[in-house]
């Protein structure tokens, strides 16, 4: 093997693991409970509110439950429910709490259940983070760094079924 085949394989090893954190860097963990991808949308200029989303696994043998949670970037935050009505979209707080069932994940997205941050402090603008902890029954509170993407969309890599864009 020559001097620079040798050289190669530890700086192939740096910038392989220097890459590896990044791709599990939205990754929170609480209890038995897995928090894949926080994501929320940008909003204009005085939205009333701002959603959230994020996929939540229990990989627990009991049930967990989504109570509540908070930010200081709003004044509240709680889980909400959005359905179709002949036509009409309704949105309503889930009042208490979300269960996650052992072995079951939830995906809160877009047309779903969901996150509302109520009146944000500031606009959300894609390329920020909001940070936020959520309130779960037995797992305590977990904090997560939600990435703001545009207006128009989810982040790469996610999609939302019977939505047009």
């Amino acid at each position: 093997m020559s001097r620079a085949t040798r050289a190669i394989g530890p700086l192939l090893a740096v910038l392989l693991a220097a890459a590896v954190p990044a791709a599990h860097a939205k990754d929170f963990h609480a209890g038995s409970l897995d928090l894949v991808n926080p994501w929320a949308r940008a909003t204009p200029k005085g939205a009333p509110v701002a959603a959230g989303y994020v996929t939540i696994k229990n990989n627990g043998t009991t049930a967990d439950r989504l109570v509540g949670g908070s930010s200081d970037a709003a004044a509240k935050v709680e889980v909400h429910e959005m359905s179709m009505d002949k036509g009409i979209m309704k949105m309503r707080p889930i009042t208490g709490g979300l269960e996650i069932k052992p072995g079951e994940t939830v995906e809160l997205k877009p047309q779903g259940l969901h996150l509302m941050f109520i009146k944000p402090k500031n606009p959300l603008k894609q390329g920020d983070h909001l940070k936020a902890t959520l309130q779960f029954e037995k797992a305590g509170n977990v904090e997560l760094d939600f990435d703001v993407t545009g207006m128009g969309g989810p982040p790469a890599g996610h999609s939302m079924p019977g939505m047009k864009m």
